[in-house]
């Protein structure tokens, strides 16, 4: 996760059904049925805002953007507990304008919050600008968790202006289609090798394994006072993120270009970066950091969508396999892509499941020894763990993103904040014991299939007030957990630099001994 990358509704996914029974079909939401899907609905109309009968109109003219306008209403959406859940309604729009963030414009929006982790989330329509005619628009939920009553259902403009219609009688409240398999449930991980040699009897204590412990390169190539200075810090693993364009959309569309770029990371890491480990005591995690493709709209890969870089990425991955298959001593594993986003229905083969396993297959067919990284879907956050499979091949590891509460860790990156806040909060309930609930999907996932958990990412700003207590809270539940960790990140964007400390991101300095950074160096020493 970088600062520009993480869209804060953590677009959820969805997922297709394989190899198990088809699913119940659900009872329709209370918000269906006759007399038009929003006759039950109590709206709650502000300023700018107008009903009659099934018609809701919604005018906010351009000076009042920023106040923007959003009509609410409570909805049961309990009944699709555990699954992925839609909803469509007819609208049309004029001179709608474009929002600041890609997560605000044109609403028509589910508001959740978890009730065990008390995670927030967002799904939202794919939003609309300028002019547009009749059409149905449609969101989707696809974080397959407990869904409280009431939750809220939006209608409006944040942060934008301009005029939509939207029929309240079209409106509808489904069951979602599955978008990518959920297979292997009763699937047991089998490792094998050094990761074999590393399992624990069950009922072990966790707290007395020596987890590997790092943090994430920078982008640049790294020297060898770089690995020295991890060497001292008691660094046990570096996950060396091959990136560029971070964040934006329509970028390494050039196959034969994007693979030259490719070719002159893997270079370095071959040349510099798997000695240095060897010499320094490194394991070194071999991260793809962007696909060929790149993203598109809602951050989703391109390759999902176009089979000619989804086959590349599959056959790309075999060929980095032959290269590197005799370094299983050093290479902690294949980190076969960051953060994941998929909110549609992909092509055949090629969802962000079935392209992992893909690629993780055609690995086995030249080195059936290093361990292969998955991540999950939506930004690889933990909540979509619950929807998550298993592979059914050797020495697989389970990787997870932790930016939990996201309004903390990522205050003041996108835009200056008025209020700072704190960690830990009792008034928002942010602790150690939330941070437990939130990874409760992944350690259930954990437990149930024996899996290999990775946090491949965590991190707080460097100006958040508390942040060492964050990171310590993370470390001390990922140690507790025996879960092998990456900080983001070493020497990279200073808002997540442990030598750089400031008020906010124009004001950042080099600072010797951070709190972040003492917390820091007491985790990767412990």
């Amino acid at each position: 996760m970088k600062t520009s990358s993480f869209l804060l509704p953590l677009v959820a996914s969805a997922f297709v059904l394989a190899a198990e029974p088809p699913l119940d079909t659900r009872p329709p939401s209370p918000v269906t049925g006759e007399g038009g899907g929003a006759a039950a609905l109590d709206w709650r109309l502000p300023p700018h805002a107008t009903l009659d009968g099934n018609t809701l109109t919604i005018d906010v003219p351009e000076v009042a953007a920023r106040q923007g306008c959003r009509v609410e209403a409570d909805i049961d959406l309990s009944p699709y507990d555990g699954m992925p859940v839609e909803a469509e309604i007819e609208a049309w729009g004029e001179n709608i304008g474009k929002p600041r963030d890609a997560w605000n414009g044109l609403k028509f929006q589910f508001e959740i919050v978890d009730p065990e982790s008390g995670e927030k989330r967002y799904p939202n329509t794919a939003s609309l600008t300028g002019d547009f005619d009749r059409r149905m628009l449609r969101l989707r939920d696809s974080i397959c968790s407990t869904r409280p009553a009431p939750s809220r259902l939006v209608l409006g403009f944040q942060d934008t202006y301009g005029k939509v219609v939207f029929d309240l009688s079209t409106l509808r409240i489904h069951e979602g289609k599955p978008y990518w398999p959920i297979t292997n449930q009763t699937h047991r991980c089998e490792y094998s090798g050094a990761l074999g040699d590393r399992a624990l009897p069950v009922g072990a204590d966790l707290r007395a394994v020596r987890n590997f412990r790092g943090v994430m390169s920078p982008g640049r190539d790294m020297t060898e006072d770089d690995f020295r200075t991890l060497a001292d810090w008691g660094a046990t693993l570096l996950r060396y993120q091959m990136c560029r364009d971070w964040g934006k959309t329509g970028t390494n569309r050039d196959i034969a270009e994007f693979e030259a770029w490719l070719d002159s990371r893997l270079d370095h890491f071959e040349a510099v970066v798997l000695p240095m480990c060897r010499k320094h005591g490194l394991k070194a995690v071999l991260d793809m950091h962007v696909t060929p493709g790149g993203r598109i709209a809602q951050g989703e890969f391109a390759m999902f969508f176009e089979r000619e870089y989804a086959d590349w990425f599959v056959d790309k991955w075999r060929r980095i396999a032959e290269r590197f298959c005799g370094n299983a001593d050093v290479l902690y594993g294949y980190d076969l892509c960051n953060e994941p986003v998929q909110v549609r229905e992909a092509l055949s083969g090629c969802d962000w499941w079935s392209l992992q396993r893909r690629a993780a297959e055609a690995i086995r067919e030249v080195d059936s020894v290093t361990p292969v990284i998955i991540e999950s879907n939506a930004w690889d956050t933990p909540g979509t763990y619950g929807a998550m499979s298993p592979l059914a091949l050797v020495n697989v590891i389970y990787e997870v993103h932790v930016y939990n509460p996201v309004e903390y860790t990522h205050q003041g990156i996108h835009r200056p904040v008025d209020a700072p806040l704190p960690y830990p909060s009792p008034a928002k309930g942010w602790d150690k014991e939330r941070l437990r609930r939130v990874l409760a999907p992944v350690r259930s996932f954990e437990e149930r299939h024996g899996a290999k958990i990775y946090v491949g990412e965590f991190s707080a700003a460097a100006w958040a007030p508390g942040a060492e207590n964050y990171l310590r809270d993370c470390i001390e539940v990922f140690n507790e957990y025996g879960w092998d960790w990456t900080y983001h990140a070493f020497r990279e964007s200073p808002c997540w630099d442990v030598e750089k400390e400031g008020p906010d991101f124009p004001h950042l300095v080099p600072a010797p001994d951070t709190p972040r950074k003492l917390v820091l160096l007491e985790g990767l020493a412990r």
